[in-house]
Protein backbone atom coordinates (compact mmCIF):
# COMPACT_ATOMS: atom_id res chain seq x y z
CA UNK A 1 0.00 0.00 0.00
CA UNK A 2 3.01 2.13 0.42
CA UNK A 3 2.24 3.85 3.72
CA UNK A 4 5.22 6.36 4.76
CA UNK A 5 5.58 9.34 6.39
CA UNK A 6 2.55 11.64 7.74
CA UNK A 7 0.12 8.88 5.69
CA UNK A 8 1.45 6.31 7.73
CA UNK A 9 1.31 7.95 10.94
CA UNK A 10 -1.89 8.07 10.03
CA UNK A 11 -2.68 5.29 9.38
CA UNK A 12 -0.85 3.45 12.62
CA UNK A 13 -2.82 5.86 14.83
CA UNK A 14 -6.09 4.64 12.89
CA UNK A 15 -5.10 0.92 13.96
CA UNK A 16 -4.29 1.57 16.97
CA UNK A 17 -7.15 3.70 18.31
CA UNK A 18 -9.74 1.42 16.46
CA UNK A 19 -8.51 -1.49 14.53
CA UNK A 20 -12.12 -2.16 13.05
CA UNK A 21 -12.28 1.84 11.25
CA UNK A 22 -8.70 1.75 9.90
CA UNK A 23 -8.29 0.09 5.83
CA UNK A 24 -6.91 -3.15 6.47
CA UNK A 25 -6.30 -5.81 4.18
CA UNK A 26 -9.03 -9.17 5.14
CA UNK A 27 -5.82 -11.01 6.61
CA UNK A 28 -4.42 -7.84 8.63
CA UNK A 29 -8.33 -7.76 9.78
CA UNK A 30 -8.44 -11.49 10.96
CA UNK A 31 -5.04 -10.88 12.56
CA UNK A 32 -6.11 -7.94 14.97
CA UNK A 33 -9.34 -10.00 15.73
CA UNK A 34 -7.04 -12.70 16.51
CA UNK A 35 -5.25 -10.64 18.83
CA UNK A 36 -8.40 -8.55 20.45
CA UNK A 37 -9.75 -12.16 21.12
CA UNK A 38 -6.16 -13.72 23.19
CA UNK A 39 -5.86 -10.42 24.84
CA UNK A 40 -9.90 -9.40 26.20
CA UNK A 41 -11.06 -13.03 26.14
CA UNK A 42 -8.20 -15.94 25.96
CA UNK A 43 -11.37 -18.70 27.52
CA UNK A 44 -13.64 -18.14 24.40
CA UNK A 45 -10.51 -18.79 21.53
CA UNK A 46 -12.54 -21.60 19.83
CA UNK A 47 -11.80 -23.95 16.90
CA UNK A 48 -13.38 -21.58 14.88
CA UNK A 49 -11.34 -18.69 15.66
CA UNK A 50 -8.30 -21.06 14.03
CA UNK A 51 -10.13 -22.17 10.83
CA UNK A 52 -10.91 -18.02 10.13
CA UNK A 53 -6.87 -17.32 10.53
CA UNK A 54 -6.49 -20.15 7.55
CA UNK A 55 -9.42 -19.75 5.63
CA UNK A 56 -7.71 -15.19 5.49
CA UNK A 57 -4.08 -17.40 4.29
CA UNK A 58 -2.50 -18.15 7.20
CA UNK A 59 -0.60 -21.15 7.78
CA UNK A 60 0.03 -23.11 11.06
CA UNK A 61 3.26 -21.39 11.70
CA UNK A 62 2.23 -18.26 10.97
CA UNK A 63 -0.60 -18.59 13.52
CA UNK A 64 1.80 -20.04 16.12
CA UNK A 65 3.90 -17.21 15.42
CA UNK A 66 1.44 -14.36 15.69
CA UNK A 67 0.06 -15.89 18.89
CA UNK A 68 3.51 -16.30 20.16
CA UNK A 69 3.84 -12.39 20.13
CA UNK A 70 0.34 -11.59 21.10
CA UNK A 71 1.03 -13.46 24.08
CA UNK A 72 4.14 -11.98 24.90
CA UNK A 73 2.80 -8.57 24.48
CA UNK A 74 0.46 -9.40 26.79
CA UNK A 75 2.64 -10.62 29.12
CA UNK A 76 5.33 -8.07 29.12
CA UNK A 77 2.43 -5.29 29.37
CA UNK A 78 0.97 -6.88 32.38
CA UNK A 79 4.41 -7.02 33.68
CA UNK A 80 4.81 -3.42 33.19
CA UNK A 81 1.81 -2.29 35.01
CA UNK A 82 2.34 -4.75 37.69
CA UNK A 83 6.02 -3.06 38.59
CA UNK A 84 4.24 0.51 37.69
CA UNK A 85 6.67 1.65 35.07
CA UNK A 86 5.68 5.07 33.53
CA UNK A 87 5.19 5.44 30.08
CA UNK A 88 7.90 7.22 28.10
CA UNK A 89 7.57 10.90 28.43
CA UNK A 90 9.08 11.63 24.97
CA UNK A 91 6.07 10.02 23.26
CA UNK A 92 3.39 12.88 22.91
CA UNK A 93 -0.16 11.71 22.41
CA UNK A 94 -1.50 11.20 19.06
CA UNK A 95 -2.63 15.23 17.76
CA UNK A 96 -1.23 16.83 20.76
CA UNK A 97 -0.69 19.95 19.39
CA UNK A 98 0.91 21.61 23.28
CA UNK A 99 3.96 18.82 22.30
CA UNK A 100 6.50 20.51 19.75
CA UNK A 101 8.45 17.03 19.74
CA UNK A 102 7.70 14.24 16.98
CA UNK A 103 6.13 10.71 18.17
CA UNK A 104 8.72 8.14 18.91
CA UNK A 105 11.64 11.02 19.51
CA UNK A 106 13.91 10.90 21.38
CA UNK A 107 14.76 13.45 24.19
Amino acid sequence: MGWSGERGDTFVHQVVSEWRDAPLEEIDRALCEWASRLTAAPGSVAPDNLRELRINGLADRAIHDATQVIAYFNYITRVAEGLGVEPETFIRPWGDPESAEQPGAAP
